[in-house]
């Protein structure tokens, strides 16, 4: 672990002296600010992957000195598992944030692991399988009240070229959507978010909850119906410390969730250290913490940790044994003024399993 560790922080000084000269320049006050750089990135999901990634961040209106800044993040990546991953992600807030637009299109080619339903699936259950997947989703919300809003949701996903190993884990769990599918939704959220910056904020809160339900009007091959609960409070310490907190809860109403729509969590946002999608089943619940503190200038560090599990059901949930994991971090910020960071993290979770996320902004 240490000798990973320290290839790997070789790797992370080397590329913020590349991005030293380019990160300076987005601290100016002109309204647009476009970062572009060489992503090389590892992770227990890919491996070593390579590629490059571009953040443009802008404010839409002259004299608008309400709303955050508008972000649109551009990323393609190549890895040596022979996994491609291309996306676009972004939020664009409008005029003193009457309206605010997140959309993500994302296409990937991905050689992926399976261990089962359920959060009692053993280690050495471990399946290889592999798919391509288009994604898209797009969530407009209306103000209605200061940091209050309602929005509509539409997300269409179309998975092809599923294979897997005949007879096993796939085929004797039933799971559905393996011979390839594609589901549409629709659905409404309402949120409150009063936090003071888009990218990392150091105070305020968030709560949003909202469905989707993916039914044939939309041509879904899979009729059911997602639920999600995202809590987070982010509390400032002293000397520019902070304090987040996070509750997430993700559920699934219906008898056929197909595998990409499942509940599961690992990755580089919930329960780091587990490879993404480590456990699955219908039901998540997750509960995160980090400690957030600045170094020197542009860098800073973190500690976190987490607890969660999977269920089939929601009245399956209980305080016993819980998944945990818990790790820490640098951050360096290419865009100082917006809180813009590119963070590194190396999570630990339930002992054994163990993994580095280079990503850009936060976890949560």
């Amino acid at each position: 672990m240490k000798g990973k560790f320290c290839l790997f922080a070789v790797l992370f000084i080397s590329i913020l002296m590349i991005f030293t000269n380019l990160a300076a320049q987005t601290d100016s006050t002109k309204k647009k600010q476009l970062v572009i750089f060489p992503v090389i990135a590892k992770s227990i999901e890919t491996g070593w992957a390579f590629g490059a990634a571009g953040s443009i961040t802008f404010r839409p209106f002259k004299n608008d000195t309400v709303s955050r800044t508008s972000n649109l993040q551009v990323l393609a990546l190549y890895s040596t598992k022979k996994q491609l991953v291309t996306a676009i992600n972004g939020a664009q807030y409008f005029n003193k944030e009457k309206y605010i637009l997140l959309e993500q299109i994302s296409y990937s080619s991905f050689p992926d692991k399976f261990w089962g339903l359920g959060k009692n699936s053993p280690d050495n259950a471990e399946e290889p399988y592999q798919f391509q997947q288009f994604y898209l989703y797009a969530h407009l919300m209306r103000k209605l009240a200061p940091h209050l809003f309602v929005g509509s949701i539409f997300e269409f996903q179309k998975v092809w070229n599923i294979h897997y190993e005949p007879g096993g884990l796939f085929d004797q769990q039933n799971i559905a959507g393996r011979g390839g599918y594609q589901v549409g939704g629709l659905g409404a959220s309402i949120t409150f978010d009063s936090r003071n910056s888009a990218f990392s904020p150091n105070k305020g809160s968030f709560a949003q909850f909202y469905f989707n339900n993916f039914s044939p009007l939309f041509g879904t091959d899979f009729q059911y119906t997602n639920f999600v609960l995202d809590l987070r409070k982010y509390i400032r310490l002293y000397d520019n410390q902070v304090l987040a907190m996070q509750l997430y809860s993700f559920n699934n109403s219906g008898e056929n969730i197909p595998i990409r729509s499942l509940a599961s969590f690992g990755g580089a946002n919930r329960m780091r250290g587990y490879y993404e999608g480590r456990y699955k089943d219908k039901q998540e619940f997750v509960i995160q913490t980090e400690y957030r503190m600045p170094i020197y200038k542009r860098i800073g560090a973190v500690v976190f940790g987490g607890v969660g599990n999977v269920n089939d059901k929601v009245s399956d949930f209980s305080l016993n044994k819980l998944k945990y994991s818990y790790g820490a971090g640098l951050r360096f910020a290419i865009n100082k003024s917006e809180k813009l960071n590119i963070r590194i993290d190396y999570g630990i979770a339930g002992g054994i399993n163990k993994g580095f996320y280079l990503q850009i902004g936060e976890a949560f």
